[in-house]
């Protein structure tokens, strides 16, 4: 089949589609875009129990990690206020992680952003295509209103007018006949009245889904970027209570990531299954929504030369000259009904999904591994941080006369309530 001008798979799409398939027992699964065959169904889930997979591989690690840290780290001597060996490199290896898990933010938003941007092509092309087979419907309905009023009107005096004229009321009889003929031959024109499917409600759907997916990724992308730049007041300030509480965040944000990743995964697999591959895929679902003739569905859909229009039967330009009143809307009639119009939405709508919307989610997919891997080494190193940091007992031998020591602010206040 033709492939829409301007669309081509991109190597993305290639790279993504040969890789293998396999179902929950492990048999292989054909790479051609089937969601609605189980074998298929459970090939992308097998995806998204991968991410699930890392997500327990990586709490076991840093669980067996901690583990390791607190019950083989040696005993301190008594009255030892000397910061532990290795401390510094613990506490810069923390803040290195949360710096790649800015960047991974960084992705993120980029790969949202791009996204948005391909599945908002969708929804334009599928509106303007609305827009042409609403304006089609409209002027066949228009023209046809036309005809009927001129039968009613035109003719009918035509004929009162000549009644002792056989030959003439003949001709008037024969040009009624015509023009019935050709109210009948432009309501087949309108190939898309009441079909169930709406491409502007299609384009309502898809909007409304986007906008709470991409309202999703931002908070998400928010929330951990305030878990980094907390977590990083709090080393700086080195405050222990900030510290435990962005390492619990760390861990929620942990798990949302590793669930974005198995999602992003799998939607990315099945997306360049059918951008591989999409014409095959459409023309079956559109034919199976709204009961439309085959030779219909290739013409608009394929539009090169080995697909015949199939509406050359009808004898539109024999009919701009047989009737000049609706010349105007035979003309229109002729522009709309070429393929090229609705060929180029569907190209759009490929384009925008299958490369924008392709390449933001690998962005989404890039970022969600690396805020994996980054808040994972984190949560390693947070704990052994803030054991690191000075106890109260820490700031005994402060100037007993700093106005901002601690005990000296306390003694203040007893001073002063005993007055």
């Amino acid at each position: 089949m033709g492939a829409p001008p301007g669309y081509r798979p991109s190597a993305w799409v290639h790279l993504l589609h040969q890789l293998p398939r396999a179902d929950f027992q492990l048999r292989p699964v054909s790479s051609g875009f089937a969601p609605q065959e189980q074998e298929y169904q459970q090939a992308l889930l097998l995806v998204v129990a991968l991410a699930g997979l890392g997500l327990g591989l990586s709490l076991i690690l840093i669980a067996a990690y901690l583990i390791r840290v607190c019950c083989c780290r040696p005993p301190e001597p008594p009255g030892s206020k000397s910061p532990p060996p290795g401390g510094g490199c613990v506490t810069w290896s923390c803040i290195a992680a949360l710096l790649v898990s800015c960047t991974g933010i960084g992705i993120g938003f980029y790969g949202n952003s791009e996204t948005s941007d391909g599945v908002s092509q969708l929804s334009s092309a599928l509106l303007h295509a609305n827009h042409t087979l609403s304006a089609i419907d409209h002027l066949v309905l228009e023209t046809v209103e036309r005809l009927g009023e001129a039968v009613r009107t035109e003719l009918t005096t035509l004929e009162e007018v000549f009644t002792q004229r056989t030959e003439l009321v003949a001709a008037t009889r024969g040009a009624r006949r015509q023009a019935e003929a050709v109210a009948q031959q432009l309501q087949g024109l309108a190939f898309w009245q009441g079909v169930p499917l709406s491409p502007l409600q299609v384009a309502e759907d898809v909007s409304f889904v986007e906008e709470y997916r991409w309202l999703a990724y931002v908070l998400l992308l928010l929330l951990e970027l305030l878990v980094c730049l907390f977590t990083l007041l709090g080393l700086a300030k080195q405050s222990k209570w900030l510290v435990i509480v962005m390492t619990v965040m760390s861990l929620v944000v942990l798990v949302l990531s590793w669930g974005s990743l198995g999602l992003e995964a799998a939607t990315a697999v099945g997306l360049s299954d059918f951008c591989s591959s999409p014409d095959t895929y459409v023309l079956n679902l559109t034919q199976e929504e709204t009961g439309l003739g085959s030779d219909i569905l290739n013409y608009y859909f394929l539009c090169n030369q080995a697909v015949s229009n199939p509406f050359q039967q009808k004898p539109l330009l024999s009919l701009e000259e047989t009737l000049n009143v609706t010349e105007g809307n035979f003309h229109q009639l002729v522009a709309l009904l070429n393929c090229r119009s609705l060929h180029k939405d569907y190209g759009t709508a490929l384009r925008g999904l299958c490369e924008d919307a392709l390449e933001g989610l690998l962005f989404l997919l890039l970022f969600s591994l690396l805020s994996a891997g980054a808040l994972a080494t984190a949560l390693c190193s947070l704990p052994r941080a803030w054991a690191l940091f000075p106890t109260s007992d820490d700031y005994d031998d402060t100037d007993d006369d700093d106005p901002f020591n601690p005990q000296e602010s306390k003694r203040f206040v007893q001073w002063q309530s005993s007055i």
